[in-house]
């Protein structure tokens, strides 16, 4: 690798496979080449990013974690892969831990080097892109939810995700359906609705008459 340009080494990299010469020049001239030891922190969960991590060699793990230290691993990255893109998309924390599996060398792309790159955010562009990071931040704790909470907590936090705010209460408008909801959390309908009741019987949730759900302000802070 220390015998290869940064030019020479952007060219390798899927991400940059359609950029101009001039483009490609441009990135080659911002990155700057890292190392990090087997087990080293690359990005943590719940903080922002300020880079763009580009896996050269090695291999790193995306995983997740609950409040009991509990891991899911989400996805091993190889030569070609990068992370970090999401929080410097909508500079929102990280939604997973990635670290290196072994050593591994990595381009990383500075914050305001990567924004020269993104389309302007009041183009049809940046709101799609938006758009599709808020999709892999919901995969990503979906698949934590699974991974991580029993069936009490993923009918929860899927009533949360569903709810919106209104005069400083959550409900989730119109009848929620739970067939649906035991598809969303990986249950059976009758789990699903055996969980619902008892909710309601603490007085965690309430049904109103049209079948919308207001949230109570213990379930937001169990």
């Amino acid at each position: 690798m220390a015998m290869l340009s940064n030019l020479d080494l952007i060219r390798r990299v899927p991400l940059f496979s359609l950029l101009t010469a001039d483009q490609a020049q441009s990135i080659a001239d911002s990155v700057v080449k890292r190392r990090f030891k087997r087990g080293e922190l690359i990005v943590e969960q719940g903080t922002k990013s300020n880079a763009l991590f580009i896996l050269l060699n090695g291999r790193a793990r995306v995983l997740t974690a609950d409040n009991r230290g509990r891991e899911v691993i989400l996805a091993v990255l190889q030569p070609g892969d990068y992370v970090g893109e999401m929080s410097l998309i909508d500079n929102e924390p990280h939604s997973a831990t990635v670290r290196a599996e072994v050593q591994t060398d990595m381009l990383v792309l500075g914050r305001s080097d990567f924004a020269r790159g993104l389309p302007e955010p009041s183009s049809l562009a940046y709101g799609i892109l938006r758009g599709l990071v808020a999709r892999l931040r919901n995969a990503d704790r979906q698949i934590e939810s699974l991974a991580l909470l029993d069936v009490y907590g993923r009918v929860a936090r899927t009533l949360l995700d569903m709810a919106e705010e209104e005069k400083g209460v959550k409900i989730i408008r119109g009848k929620v359906s739970r067939q649906d909801m035991a598809k969303v959390v990986g249950a059976s309908r009758e789990m699903v609705s055996r969980v619902m009741k008892d909710l309601e019987d603490k007085g965690v949730i309430e049904t109103l008459e049209n079948g919308s759900v207001v949230i109570k302000e213990r379930l937001q802070h169990d």
